[in-house]
């Protein structure tokens, strides 16, 4: 099992270990990224849409934990870039990799991973921690976004700023306070169902 000999806890870790549990949430969410990308607006002014990605890499990152959502993520990625046509728009395919947006394909892996990593150590318990993990996952999908749009448009940090972030921290603010409030809810349902348990 992926999470076993861990002492750290994810939210799904109340699910029987096996490898077909590990193997059915890793797919289940690379499906929930897949499915949230198809909510993408795109915008006049900047190769970047908006989608819903961000809310369901950092939600289910944050469940899963470290090893489940790093591989969500990856197989997310990775599945798109052969082909499967489940990136914003419905698109797929290694042309993605040349897309000034694929930075935040990246981001997603890396994301998923910090956010897992961090939430297995307690910090999606409580709304307030939980409103700074979501945060801590922004930040690096903005970086990888944002750097590797840089790269891919030849401009500076300014307008890679005006481009890859500014537009989004409204939304994405939006988003963080909906898992912020998600997470900790789920964590006391969770907690209820092993008592009951217990009892």
């Amino acid at each position: 099992m992926l999470n076993q000999g861990l002492k750290r806890q994810s939210l799904t870790d109340l699910l029987p270990e096996s490898l077909v549990t590990d193997l059915v949430l890793i797919g289940v969410f690379a499906i929930a990224i897949g499915i949230f990308a198809q909510i993408s607006i795109p915008l006049p002014f900047t190769p970047v849409p908006i989608t819903g990605q961000t809310f369901a890499v950092l939600l289910g990152g944050a469940a899963l934990g470290l090893r489940r959502g790093t591989l969500g993520s990856l197989l997310y990625v990775g599945l798109g870039l052969v082909g499967v046509p489940w990136f914003a728009g419905a698109t797929g395919g290694l042309k993605m990799a040349t897309n000034p947006s694929f930075g935040y394909l990246i981001g997603f892996i890396a994301a998923s991973a910090l956010v897992g990593y961090l939430a297995e150590t307690g910090l999606d318990r409580k709304i307030g921690r939980t409103v700074l993990l979501m945060i801590v996952g922004n930040v690096i999908i903005y970086g990888f976004g944002m750097a590797f749009l840089m790269i891919n448009l030849h401009v500076g940090l300014s307008q890679g700023l005006a481009l890859g972030v500014t537009p989004f921290l409204l939304g994405d603010l939006v988003k963080l306070l909906l898992a912020a409030g998600l997470l900790p809810g789920a964590w006391y349902v969770r907690h209820r169902i092993t008592q009951d348990r217990a009892a």
